[in-house]
């Protein structure tokens, strides 16, 4: 159950892989399902999740979600952002991921190092 003005971070079930000559954006799911939003950081970089050489199939993806005026119960596995692809006008020199030291990239079930000073404090 999320409680309203809460943010809360979830990771995603599924890995997202962004190809290399596209970035994405996070949206919506289905926007009459009530006041949830799950897209606050939505932005995925070329090559976010991606591998050439195919150690991992996409890397989860980190969801800022806030309920809005009402609690909005969430259930395992439950749909809650689609992403919309854009085509880049060209290939980036630098891919997001492990070469470039990218926080996010393969991440499992821990915060990157932009959360950890903050969960300690509320901890």
């Amino acid at each position: 159950m999320l409680e309203p003005e809460v943010f809360y971070l979830l990771l995603s079930a599924e890995g997202v892989c962004i190809p290399p000559s596209y970035a994405a954006e996070m949206l919506a799911y289905d926007p009459t399902a009530g006041e949830l939003r799950t897209h606050y950081a939505g932005f995925f970089d070329p090559g976010f999740g991606y591998s050439e050489r195919r150690r991992r199939h996409g890397s989860r993806a980190a969801l800022e979600v806030r309920a809005r005026d009402v609690s909005f119960m969430v259930e395992h596995r439950q749909p809650v952002c689609k992403l919309a692809f854009e085509r880049m006008a060209s290939d980036p020199d630098i891919l997001y991921g492990e070469d470039l030291g990218s926080s996010y990239q393969g991440q499992r079930t821990m915060l990157s190092k932009h959360f950890a000073g903050r969960a300690a404090a509320i901890a």
